[in-house]
């Protein structure tokens, strides 16, 4: 009897347990729910913008500019100086002249004229503004204004799926999406810009190869060579941190090692130590080693080094901690010294776990590089931050994006090609 009501005990505890863990789950995504506010997620998002950096990412806007004071018409790439036309020239689509005509593609038409700027809006009509010194005084077709109408005294901005038109009292602004990353070859000051490939190969093979590398590699609006220098300076800072943090935590590792350090203190400093290190995000190093050292890669390196010297220095204690006494007495009976027994009785035992280890961690930190670079003002990561901050230019955002991405790729391939040749011995790679 007694073991009868034991089992339903038990039996009970078991029931009461499958319903209590899955209904604390529940409770903990409730309050998440109502905590972050999931509920007001739909209302706080905005589409439009949404829409607008996804088809930054893979397109480019071309800016035509009227200065309202004095008439004068400024075509350019994305609205900067290095992606200006030359004066009285641009694309095909912009015929520039006393009345600049601008055909933005399925019978849209904005028209610069002396003094109105109008749209002509297939199935809605014409608008026509007049920019003055009392602000902009604009005329819309009868009815209602439509939700792509943003119009007020100072200021009246139109929005279509071909392009959009701003007008203010100073100046007169259309931009067209166009598909691509334009002049991420060649700048339009480049002689080889809109050339063919076919032209170009010749080009190169009739001694102008070094030009055509020069002039991609110094490209002005891409910058080739930058984004180059800061995709080493990153992997520069994951290699430094990630071997540097390798070097001094090994011998570190002897100390908090119970079988090579019979003083308890001596171990519990050590431990605490790697506590300390490992125990402070690596973003927090980098803030604080950048007030003492200055932006750069060096700090970002030393945030690196500082932090995996704590998670090495655990990781190695431990492997040191089961390694196969049997192997050190065999050395030890040869009359090795105490650094000798270390070197052929202990270190291969822990090079797989080391090498697996420092590798998997050189893979893991030039992901952090990039972040720690963005603080540093180092690498890859400070030129993404300014992209992001720009808000203007998200086509080089998805560029650094995907350079990070195939950097990460190759690190990985490459630790993982090392891994086999340095700890099995793998040649053929199978």
């Amino acid at each position: 009897m007694p073991l009868q009501i034991r089992s339903a005990a038990h039996f009970q505890r078991k029931r009461l347990m499958s319903f209590a863990a899955p209904a604390m789950i529940l409770v903990y995504f409730i309050y998440i729910f109502v905590s972050f506010d999931i509920g007001g997620l739909a209302e706080r998002a905005n589409l439009d913008n949404a829409r607008t950096l996804v088809s930054d990412a893979y397109s480019y806007k071309t800016h035509v500019t009227r200065d309202n004071r004095d008439g004068s018409v400024d075509v350019s790439i994305e609205g900067e100086r290095k992606g200006r036309y030359a004066e009285g020239t641009g694309p095909a689509w912009v015929a520039l002249g006393t009345d600049t005509l601008i055909d933005l593609g399925d019978d849209h038409v904005v028209t610069f004229g002396e003094t109105q700027v109008t749209y002509d809006v297939p199935g809605y009509g014409m608008i026509v503004t007049e920019p003055g010194r009392s602000g902009v005084n604009a005329v819309f077709p009868a009815g209602e204004l439509p939700d792509w109408i943003n119009a007020s005294k100072n200021r009246v901005t139109i929005s279509t799926d071909a392009g959009r038109l701003t007008v203010t009292r100073n100046r007169s602004e259309v931009f067209r999406y166009s598909m691509g990353w334009e002049l991420f070859f060649f700048t339009l000051d480049s002689p080889y810009h809109g050339m063919e490939f076919g032209r170009l190969v010749g080009h190169a093979f009739n001694g102008e190869a070094g030009a055509i590398w020069s002039e991609f590699w110094a490209n002005k609006m891409w910058r080739h060579g930058d984004v180059a220098w800061a995709l080493f300076e990153t992997v520069l800072m994951a290699f430094l941190g990630t071997f540097g943090a390798a070097m001094v935590a090994l011998p570190l590792g002897f100390l908090a090692a119970k079988n090579f350090t019979p003083l308890g203190g001596l171990r519990f400093a050590a431990r605490r130590v790697f506590d300390f290190l490992r125990g402070v995000d690596g973003l927090i190093w980098t803030i604080v080693l950048s007030r003492a050292f200055g932006p750069g890669p060096l700090t970002g390196s030393l945030a690196i080094l500082l932090t995996d010297t704590g998670s090495f220095g655990k990781m190695f204690s431990e492997a040191l901690e089961n390694v196969d006494s049997k192997q050190i007495e065999g050395i030890t009976s040869t009359g090795a010294k105490p650094l000798q027994r270390y070197r052929f009785g202990v270190i291969p035992q822990i090079t797989p776990v080391l090498l697996s280890q420092v590798l998997y961690y050189l893979e893991s930190n030039t992901r952090s590089a990039t972040i720690i670079g963005a603080i540093t003002g180092g690498g890859i990561g400070l030129l993404l931050t300014q992209a992001i901050n720009t808000q203007k230019d998200w086509e080089e955002v998805t560029y650094y994006i995907v350079l990070i991405i195939l950097m990460v790729m190759m690190m990985d391939t490459f630790s993982g090609w090392l891994r086999r040749k340095l700890i099995k011995g793998d040649e053929g790679g199978h």
